[in-house]
């Protein structure tokens, strides 16, 4: 890859990745504290936690246990996620989830089981104070009933917070034991010794322990189900790994686990059957649905020579593959693992969340002391009482559980989303830069065109026939790989003319090709290489104009130092083009096309499809310094290739897209992705970084609002004026409730269509 690229493919190097799966993670400044443990172990390169998933992935060579003992020593527990298979690692997680599921459910049951008839009593009698002996006995044995429910439902609670504070920090956990161990020590206190609390201040608040911890565990498992929506991308991904393949050994068909197909295998598909890895179709031909990879609704029809992609569907005919990619190397394979790094990475507005975060909980238990203190020093009677329901409020009420949440939540659901319509995002900052994309450069060959040009027009400028002429062009350009190249090779076989062999081949970029033939010195390229060749072609450059107008490549032939024909080749524009550039501009992007294309051409191809902006006869060298211009004019610039060719000018932009599709589409060499060879993906893709960013930036709002706002009710602020003291177990529940809305929201996300084209 261009040496352009290493600014921004750093990340992009192959590291070893191992993935842990953690315990005991509550909120954002959990995520904080285990990335940057694992960072500080010699040897790693970068950990991303996926709050949703409770997964870090690691990426340095760092023996498993040195991981596993970082994570244990800051109090959190962790255990390697080893897998070989997707689906197995899929399944025992799921499993894992349900399990956790039913637990938070039991738990809730349990506790709200003590709770409900509680606070029911307390709302019927009103006496909940502790005044005789025999109230002494009776709320006694509550409280150790809601010392089980402490022990038994919210046991988790206890133990992270024990853990955060024994590596001097805190966390959700901390304030949750926090709030409800305060308002059951101050309970029992008055339960045990009530001659030591004033008369008026004698009241119990076991129902709120109990409340709290089971609206908790409840909003926690809520949490959860809606959750496991947001990874079905990823489940319905790996759904489509066949489970077995048919192989031809030794003439004997069989079918065979997955993990034991080999590169180089026959492999025979059968009418209605997945295609179990990537190949080369060696034999018959078929239709194949590619839709769930590429977003594509029409099936392609597949022919001997043409590639075949893992987890795409045979729809008609039976034929055999030759196995090219197996295991992790496979398109589907790699697809599933960029799709997984995406979700697990960070959006720059996401990293506000978890920078407040950091400092939240340490500054919500001062903020609760200083509460309990001007209620003791200014309230009413019972000052304690007041003083210990401020407290406990506002430790309960400001869990950052929604905060941390808000980011993570939609770029899984983003990203995922986007995958099913055939885009790739690599990375967070991607998604979040494509949203403010104003200007939007294409390369012309291959993205706004089909990029499979032919042969249209051979004119004769000196002594030969179009058959020699051809003779001559084949040969030269026999080795090239280059679209224009190529055309002109298809059109020699068709004509049954064998190219000669070429000697002293050179490549002169942007310009074309030189070499010899037959003896004969020749130039093959366009007017810029015969100018500073010396040739002489002023009395057939009009004859060029006219089909350069009509969008075609005219490519002079020099035979000794004189023309001697133009070979023309057109490259036909997509179908869908025109209508994708469209939607763009009507999103108040401004579209340009970049080509090295002479200037006539490319007016015509951009009249064609509606563009009045273009670079033309660029060299490949310079396409990043036309990007470098448009930064200049303060535009944030997405850049259209093939994202090998273009890689410098990919490097440049502000966001690289490549297009393409087959198993070799250049997933790992820009930002964004696109599997079909249409624009409209590109369309797609900026409609998707707009919807998701505007789905986190609601779901930070709400989170934001619910904690600057909840926090001063929680602590009193309404009191003087209203009368107004929030209870402990209302601000349970919202806490609970406010993480189930954030998730909630993202999940909105699944419905997300794009404009039909």
């Amino acid at each position: 890859m261009n040496e352009a690229m290493s600014h921004k493919a750093t990340d992009r190097m192959p590291l070893p990745e191992k993935e842990l799966m953690i315990e005991g993670a509550g909120c954002a400044s959990c995520v904080v504290k285990i990335e940057t443990a694992l960072k500080l172990v010699p040897g790693v390169e970068r950990a991303e936690m996926n709050f949703v998933e409770r997964t870090v992935t690691v990426a340095g060579d760092v023996p498993m246990s040195e991981l596993i003992d970082a994570v244990e020593q800051i109090g959190y527990g962790a255990k390697a996620n080893s897998s070989e298979s997707a689906e197995v690692a899929a399944a025992e997680k799921e499993a894992a989830d349900a399990t956790y599921y039913r637990r938070l459910l039991l738990n809730m049951t349990i506790a709200l089981g003590v709770g409900i008839p509680l606070m029911a009593y307390g709302l019927i009698t009103g006496d909940m104070m502790v005044n005789t002996a025999t109230q002494q006995a009776a709320w006694g044995a509550v409280g150790l009933l809601t010392l089980a429910v402490m022990v038994f439902s919210g046991r988790h609670f206890y133990v992270g917070a024990w853990k955060s504070f024994t590596n001097h920090s805190a966390n959700m956990d901390t304030l949750i034991a926090l709030g409800t161990g305060t308002a059951w020590v101050y309970s029992m206190l008055v339960v045990a010794v009530p001659a030591l609390i004033p008369e008026m201040a004698r009241h119990v608040y076991f129902e709120a322990t109990a409340m709290i911890i089971g609206l908790i565990n409840l909003g926690l498992a809520l949490e959860m189900r809606a959750r496991g929506k947001t990874s079905q991308a990823i489940k319905r991904l790996i759904g489509l790994q066949a489970k077995t393949a048919r192989v031809i050994r030794n003439g004997k068909e069989s079918d065979i686990p997955l993990e034991k197909v080999r590169i180089n295998e026959q492999i025979r598909v059968r009418p209605g059957e997945k295609i179990p890895v990537d190949g080369k179709i060696s034999e018959g031909t078929s239709t194949i649905d590619e839709s769930m990879l590429t977003g594509e609704p029409m099936p392609v029809v597949k022919q001997v020579g043409d590639e075949v992609i893992a987890g795409t569907i045979n729809k008609s005919g039976t034929f055999v593959f030759i196995s090219t990619h197996v295991g992790e190397d496979t398109a589907l394979a790699r697809i599933v693992a960029m799709v997984k790094r995406a979700q697990n990475s960070k959006l720059p507005i996401g990293r506000l969340a978890d920078v407040i975060s950091a400092y939240f909980v340490p500054a919500i238990m001062i903020i609760a002391i200083a509460s309990a203190l001007v209620w003791l020093n200014f309230g009413p009677d019972p000052v304690v009482a007041f003083a210990i329901i401020a407290a406990t409020t506002v430790l309960i009420i400001a869990c950052p559980c929604a905060l941390g949440l808000a980011t993570p939540m939609s770029v899984m659901v983003g990203v995922g989303k986007a995958a099913e319509f055939g885009v790739l995002i690599r990375n967070g900052e991607a998604l979040q830069t494509a949203s403010r994309i104003t200007a939007m450069v294409l390369d012309k060959t291959g993205t706004i065109t089909v990029g499979a040009p032919e042969v249209t027009d051979i004119y004769i400028a000196g002594a030969g026939s179009e058959a020699d002429i051809l003779y001559l062009a084949a040969s030269l350009e026999a080795g090239s790989e280059h679209p224009l190249a190529q055309a002109i090779v298809a059109s020699a076989e068709t004509r049954e003319i064998k190219p000669g062999k070429v000697e002293g081949f050179d490549a002169l970029s942007g310009r074309g090709v030189a070499g010899r033939v037959d003896n004969k010195k020749l130039l093959l390229g366009n007017a810029r290489l015969m100018q500073e060749k010396g040739v002489e072609i002023a009395e057939h450059e009009s004859a060029a104009q006219k089909f350069a107008n009509d969008a075609k490549t005219p490519m002079y032939l020099a035979v000794d130092g004189t023309l001697t024909g133009i070979i023309v080749v057109a490259d036909p524009v997509r179908e869908d083009s025109i209508a994708a550039i469209k939607r763009l501009q009507d999103d108040g992007i401004k579209v340009i096309m970049l080509t090295g294309d002479n200037r006539a051409t490319a007016a015509a191809v951009a009249t064609r499809v509606g563009l009045s902006d273009y670079f033309a006869e660029v060299l490949p060298e310079d396409k990043a310094n036309k990007i470098a211009e448009l930064q200049a004019q303060h535009e944030i610039v997405g850049m259209t290739g093939d994202g090998i060719n273009d890689a410098p000018a990919l490097a440049q932009a502000d966001v690289g897209f490549a297009i393409g599709t087959g198993t070799d589409v250049a997933i790992e060499s820009a930002d964004i992705t696109l599997m079909r060879g249409s624009l409209h993906g590109l369309a797609d893709a900026i409609a998707v970084s707009k919807t998701t960013l505007r789905n986190i930036k609601q779901n930070l709002f709400g989170a934001f609002v619910y904690n600057v706002a909840g926090v001063p009710i929680a602590a009193g602020i309404l009191y003087p004026a209203f009368g107004i003291l929030l209870s402990p177990v209302i601000a349970g529940a919202a806490m609970a409730f406010s993480s189930l809305t954030v998730v909630s929201n993202a999940n909105r996300l699944r419905l997300f269509k794009p404009v039909a084209p």
